[in-house]
């Protein structure tokens, strides 16, 4: 990916992208079947967004990832920390 995306990102995001690389880095290797791990990575990226997730979204998102069996790429980080 070339420096112009991850600008645009960070544009949208007011993240700067040494956090989204540790984001990335981070989901890449989670289990999305382990709740535990789920929860931390959507309160991590919650606390990187700068955003509070209510206890009832944090536990319909969890469910959601859970039932869907798949993993977060840049794309999805990108949609939860506020860029469209």
């Amino acid at each position: 990916m070339n420096d112009s995306f991850f600008r645009k990102i960070e544009s949208k995001t007011g993240v700067p992208m040494e956090e989204v690389f540790a984001l990335a880095n981070a989901i890449q290797f989670a289990d999305f079947k382990d709740e535990k791990q789920v929860r931390k990575i959507i309160q991590k990226v919650s606390q990187v967004a700068k955003k509070d997730v209510p206890q009832p979204l944090e536990d319909e998102l969890v469910n959601s990832i859970l039932q869907s069996g798949k993993g977060l790429n840049l794309n999805d980080i990108t949609k939860l920390l506020g860029g469209n």
